[in-house]
């Protein structure tokens, strides 16, 4: 099993820049920044307070970065005051919430996850056309670790964080250790997991959608926008929100959890239970 995963988005994770208007409808091969640079000191502490898991960080990863700025992303790493604050037992329920306003959720190193894009056709929010953030239709000075910067300073995930998984000692040969938690509180996994005592992979159950856009930009459906995917319920084992029962080694007795995964949505677009408001996007 390989990590590659294509691409990324420039975003409104941290504050929302002017809509660009852009026109491509096909997707492209990405040109990631060598991670060699050094962002700074991390810093994060993740404490339970009553029934309450917190995680304050600066933002800063102690992994290695790619040079910024840089010729697709303008804007220089900063540290943040990140205070997130979830649940210590969340509860799913059977409907998937999407809020384009909040964060994913944050990795166990103080970064947020932030997979959506910022980026629509002709630059039109209501063109129901969405820039997939991992299509790379679109240049975004993305660097190895599918991660770029806001105009706030605030490094952020589109991706799979490479950096983060080799610090953690990731390997499809064993279960994902803890890579962070969901904003409704429920733990994030990457792509593998214990299943029935045998260590296999977490596959999404979204795919291209056949034939071509029957509006707007036009075009075969191939991963440009987020419209040209589609949930498949079983395609994959894992649910619409990339989630799935599983035991791990922080829930022995089992819980959701959340799963990044190598093909479409990478980190979940939706979650199974009510996402805390710390975890609402900075304006």
């Amino acid at each position: 099993m390989t990590i590659f995963i294509g691409g990324a988005a420039y975003c409104e994770a941290q504050g929302r820049p002017p809509m660009r208007k852009h026109t491509a409808t096909t997707t492209e091969p990405l040109s990631l920044a060598r991670a060699n640079q050094s962002a700074g000191r991390n810093q994060v502490s993740i404490t339970t307070e009553g029934n309450r898991r917190v995680i304050a960080a600066n933002g800063i990863p102690a992994h290695k970065v790619g040079r910024f700025p840089n010729r697709g992303n303008p804007h220089s790493i900063r540290a943040q005051n990140y205070r997130f604050t979830v649940s210590l037992a969340p509860k799913a329920s059977f409907r998937a919430t999407y809020n384009e306003r909040n964060l994913f959720g944050v990795a166990v190193n103080g970064v947020p996850f932030d997979p959506g894009a910022a980026e629509f056709w002709q630059g039109n929010r209501r063109s129901g056309w969405q820039y997939e953030a991992l299509g790379g239709a679109v240049p975004l000075g993305l660097d190895a670790n599918y991660a770029h910067v806001q105009p706030t300073g605030a490094y952020h995930y589109h991706g799979l964080p490479i950096g983060l998984l080799q610090s953690l000692g990731w390997s499809s040969k064993a279960a994902s250790p803890l890579v962070g938690y969901a904003a409704d509180g429920f733990p994030i996994y990457a792509i593998t997991a214990t299943v029935n005592g045998k260590v296999v992979e977490m596959t999404s159950s979204y795919r291209l959608k056949s034939g071509t856009r029957s509006d707007g930009p036009g075009g075969k459906h191939d991963g440009t926008f987020v419209q040209d995917y589609t949930y498949v319920a079983g395609a994959g084992s894992l649910d619409e929100c990339n989630g799935a029962v599983v035991k791990t080694a922080e829930y022995p007795n089992g819980t959701y959890a959340y799963f990044l995964t190598e093909t479409f949505p990478v980190i979940p677009r939706c979650h199974k239970a009510k996402a805390d408001s710390s975890f609402s996007k900075r304006r």
